[in-house]
């Protein structure tokens, strides 16, 4: 079973935190949106964004979270747990669709969505997250990120006030995203 989530890359602006003017990029996944496994992804995306010193907002770290999570499906296709039909060592066999005529509907084509954060949510998502990208020019030293992580369905679903659910939302968990991943550990032990 699915449990689906809405994430939130924000960059707070400068005007005392008047949202209007915050850099907001909404991503859907429709798969694994459980506390656990958004926080490691979350953190796996850090590590290699501080590494590479490529974040640049939340757009692009939007971005490269559904990159990242594309491409860990796509080795399904890849290495014979399903039937092979993409040669590895030529990536541009994933843009043929004869290679994908005996796949119905393949999850590295599937699973994600970019919202607009004006429509709220779809209603049947279990988990939203708020991960805030504190401003920074690139090249900057790496930055702390700040995660909100909602109760369980602890926000309007369905109906006329989804457009509010990250307004709404009852957060379970406010902090460093390090902390997160902490608490979380302890939790699960």
């Amino acid at each position: 079973m699915s449990t689906r989530s809405q994430l939130r890359f924000v960059q707070r602006a400068d005007n005392d935190g008047a949202q209007d003017d915050d850099c907001v990029a909404q991503v859907y996944r429709h798969s694994d949106g459980y506390p656990a496994s958004v926080l490691r992804d979350l953190a796996q995306l850090k590590s290699l964004l501080d590494a590479t010193r490529a974040e640049r907002g939340p757009s692009y770290t939007a971005a490269v979270f559904v990159f990242i999570d594309k491409l860990s499906t796509v080795g399904l296709y890849l290495d014979g747990q399903l039937e092979r039909t993409i040669d590895a060592t030529q990536p541009a066999d994933l843009l043929e669709p004869a290679n994908m005529e005996h796949l119905d509907q393949p999850l590295f084509l599937l699973g994600h969505g970019v919202e607009n954060p004006a429509d709220g949510i779809h209603g049947d998502e279990d988990y939203l997250y708020v991960v805030d990208i504190p401003t920074r020019e690139a090249f900057d030293e790496p930055t702390e990120w700040t995660v909100k992580i909602s109760e369980h369905a602890g926000f309007p679903r369905w109906g006329g006030l989804t457009g509010e659910a990250f307004e709404r939302a009852s957060w379970q968990f406010q902090g460093p995203l390090d902390d997160a991943l902490t608490e979380l550990a302890a939790e699960s032990a």
